[in-house]
């Protein structure tokens, strides 16, 4: 099987973005190795989000479009809400909330459009997952809008949304890697000849959903961590990290 060179690429970005996103969960928040796994995880993700995009639209392929522009915005806005301090926000912002808003209507306009005629999926994708992906985008949309009114995010507030668009950019990544072909994993492993050496329980659906849900439950964990707990209380992250977390000093 031959690959493009703009697929390899884009192969290999989400690789490395699965991987350093997972160290980066691992890693103690705000430790040289968690912010080297971010840097690293956000430089991937953004390469493998923006070739989505373009193999998409060169393929012909309008329902992959939306993901990787939606996973271009997620893991650009988590990176931004790193970068800046606190309350800080630019005339950016205002336009970047028009891409989940507008992939968000869309999607619900498609599910809905599934749901009337009786269908339950569309291209293989269930009507279930489009209007959650579509909620997903309307929630991601109000909280940008949120940010914009009240003046910037603040503390735990801040580090809870650079957290969860991190999470969420790492499960479509995880998602479009188990379930976006046709057994992907096996098929990458076949051609550099190392998937016939290997066991047939790591290439099952089951093992797939795990790996694929498990940014979710680890973007629970760390929501839960951040806002309900005195975890993170009076901390806040080092603009210009991804992401380092440091005690906020009162003013003098």
């Amino acid at each position: 099987m031959s690959y493009s060179p703009t697929l390899i690429v884009h192969i290999c970005g989400g690789v490395v973005g699965l991987v350093s996103g997972t160290a980066a969960m691992c890693f103690r928040k705000g430790s040289p190795r968690h912010v080297l796994a971010g840097r690293i995880f956000v430089a991937s993700m953004l390469t493998m989000g923006a070739l989505a995009a373009y193999l998409a639209i060169t393929r012909h392929q309008p329902n992959n479009i939306g993901g990787g522009i939606l996973t271009f915005y997620l893991i650009g806005t988590a990176w931004l809400t790193a970068r800046r301090r606190d309350g800080e926000t630019s005339r950016f912002d205002w336009v970047a909330l028009l891409i989940p808003l507008a992939i968000g209507i869309l999607m619900w306009m498609n599910g809905l459009k599934v749901v009337r005629s009786g269908a339950s999926s569309q291209n293989g994708v269930p009507v279930g997952m489009i209007l959650f992906m579509g909620s997903v985008c309307l929630l991601a949309a109000a909280g940008d809008v949120r940010m914009l009114v009240r003046g910037g995010v603040f503390g735990a507030k801040r580090i809870a949304r650079h957290l969860w668009r991190m999470c969420f950019g790492l499960f479509i990544a995880a998602g479009s890697f188990f379930f976006g072909g046709s057994n992907r994993p096996l098929r990458l492993l076949s051609t550099v000849g190392v998937g016939k050496y290997l066991s047939p329980a790591l290439f099952n659906t089951t093992l797939y959903l795990i790996l694929t849900i498990l940014p979710l439950i680890l973007l629970i964990f760390w929501l839960v961590r951040v806002r309900f707990t005195k975890a993170y209380n009076g901390k806040s992250m080092i603009p210009g990290r991804v992401a380092g977390f440091v005690e906020q000093k009162p003013a003098p």
